[in-house]
């Protein structure tokens, strides 16, 4: 039998998705940002014995969350490679308080921003849990404007490509550029990620749901309403569902993409707005499972139809399989979620 033909993700790219000399600055871009997740995968898979393990002792970010070494170090490999490039304007990032623009004249002229969380879920980091990076790809509306901080102020169904790159017991990029969700998988020998999974589709329904249990009673009450309707018995709908929370976003979406399940991140008493960022955690994740024929609201609507009014404003997020999401709505469009 004939070995079937390994692609890149810049072959795939170039042949199928994104065809044509106008998407060839958006193709560079993509590759910026794999290249610097293979070296943020270098870089975890050796962090202990760097000792890059553990917290930037007395530095908080712009969130009063405690930061990682590791935070840094992805941060500052994705602002390199994206303004090495040349491909991208500006960038959001989760480990920077205010809009990052590049001033050197070939990005200043580039038509694309990026919203990026560098590593996601990097409190797992200690104890060896997959961990990841999400980012978003907007386009500049006014290319004329030097001073476009608020372009990034834009609705998520604006998004030209979005995605992230989880790094576990495979390092795997998985993107949409409007057109489906594919993945590719590095192989560690080449240093190179190929097309592993193509025109990804995530079940429409799933017996798994990912929640933060232990924020019960801090939940409105129409979603306790909900949890106690996933642990009940019922044959029909094959209740009970299984509670499988890693607490790394990419983590437990990735594996409702793959496998179907919801993943559940609700505003609280001490959290009135949730927690997750819109801009670089909730909108590209939303903009990708719909991609794959899921569905992301935030309780009441369409993530990718929020206004963003700041460029870290939090949301709440009910993403994944689209007969959870819609289930889950019914409880949710209750005066309880209020």
């Amino acid at each position: 039998m004939k070995k079937k033909e390994r692609l890149t993700a810049y072959q795939y790219l170039l042949k199928d998705k994104l065809s044509g000399d106008k998407n060839r600055e958006l193709i560079a871009l993509l590759k910026d940002i794999k290249l610097a997740g293979r070296q943020v995968a270098k870089e975890l898979n050796s962090a202990t014995l760097n000792n890059t393990i553990g917290e930037m002792y007395g530095k908080k970010n712009t969130h009063g969350e405690d930061v990682k070494k590791l935070d840094i170090i992805a941060n500052n490999l994705f602002i390199q490679s994206l303004e090495n490039g040349g491909n991208c304007a500006g960038i959001v990032s989760e480990e920077k308080e205010k809009v990052l623009i590049f001033n050197n004249e070939v990005s200043r002229n580039s038509k694309y921003l990026v919203c990026i969380d560098p590593l996601d879920g990097s409190t797992n980091i200690d104890v060896n849990v997959p961990v990841g990076t999400i980012f978003s790809v907007l386009k500049r509306p006014n290319l004329v404007d030097k001073t476009f901080s608020k372009d990034f102020l834009q609705i998520g169904s604006k998004q030209v490509a979005a995605g992230y790159i989880i790094y576990g017991s495979s390092t795997i990029y998985v993107l949409t550029v409007g057109k489906g969700v594919d993945a590719f998988t590095l192989d560690p020998v080449v240093q190179e990620f190929y097309l592993s999974h193509e025109n990804i589709t995530i079940p429409k329904k799933g017996r798994m749901y990912s929640v933060n249990q232990g924020n019960f009673y801090e939940f409105p009450l129409a979603l306790q309403e909900y949890i106690r309707w996933c642990e009940q018995e019922d044959i029909k709908s094959g209740r009970p569902y299984s509670l499988r929370y890693v607490g790394s976003m990419v983590a437990d979406i990735h594996r409702s993409l793959l496998k179907g399940g919801l993943f559940i991140y609700s505003k609280s008493k001490s959290a009135a707005a949730g927690k997750l960022r819109l801009l670089y955690e909730c909108n590209p994740m939303a903009f990708l499972i719909e991609q794959a024929g899921g569905m992301a609201t935030d309780g009441k609507k369409r993530i990718l139809d929020i206004t963003p009014k700041s460029i870290h404003q939090k949301s709440p997020i009910f993403i994944g399989s689209a007969d959870m999401v819609k289930q889950i709505n019914k409880f949710l469009k209750s005066r309880l979620f209020n």
